[in-house]
């Protein structure tokens, strides 16, 4: 059995209820402060199709609720950008001292997937490639973003523990203007979700349930 990585173990219906749990989220700031719709973007992590058979009960929902999100964000012509986690065969990418690729490797998955067609990818949303838990290392989303005049993100993921925590943490360093969509994130053990959610994202960016975020962008 592989070693726990990032994505955390494989679905099970038990994880149901934490997916429900989540789905109550509420915005952390009675006053959420407006966005700029041409300095704000929406980075959807990892909703990549070999992800998502890994965690069968909630997919559907996840799909469902961050397809309006994307939508939403579209109709507000908020910038939407795609992460996949993604390797090459033989993951000539993973380092033998990282304990989660290694772990990656032993799945055998994420060399070719895409990103889940339920979402709709436009032509013109980038598709940011990343060969670790976190969406900037190694990549040039950070150039991307700023040369377009970003400051603010908008950021949803699977799974919590991994690239929403690797990416949050990077982005609030980087001094992003930072909103997280709880009903848009996912991770099998629901009780380190509803914690992350409750302190290190709570700390670090403006908590939303898709409800609050739908309010912001219409």
């Amino acid at each position: 059995m592989p070693p726990r990585i990032e994505l955390g173990p494989v679905d099970s219906a038990g994880h149901q209820q934490g997916m429900e749990r989540a789905g109550e989220a509420h915005s952390v700031n009675t006053q959420v402060p407006a966005i700029v719709p041409a300095q704000t973007a929406l980075v959807v992590m990892h909703y990549q199709t070999d992800i998502l058979r890994l965690f069968p009960s909630v997919a559907s929902t996840l799909l469902a609720n961050t397809r309006e999100l994307c939508d939403a964000a579209r109709a507000k012509r908020v910038n939407v950008y795609f992460a996949k986690i993604h390797f090459s065969p033989g993951y000539p990418e993973v380092s033998p001292l990282n304990r989660n690729g290694q772990g990656m490797k032993q799945l055998g998955l994420f060399v070719d997937d895409q990103i889940a067609p339920e979402l709709n990818q436009q032509p013109t949303e980038p598709l940011i490639i990343a060969h670790r838990a976190s969406v900037f290392f190694g990549t040039d989303l950070q150039a991307r973003l700023l040369a377009q005049g970003i400051d603010t993100l908008m950021m949803v993921g699977i799974a919590s523990t991994g690239v929403v925590l690797s990416s949050v943490a990077y982005a609030s360093d980087a001094d992003f203007r930072l909103f997280t969509v709880k009903d848009c994130c996912y991770d099998p053990d629901p009780i380190v979700h509803d914690h992350l959610f409750s302190t290190a994202f709570d700390s670090r960016t403006t908590v939303l349930s898709l409800a609050d975020a739908l309010s912001l962008l219409a």
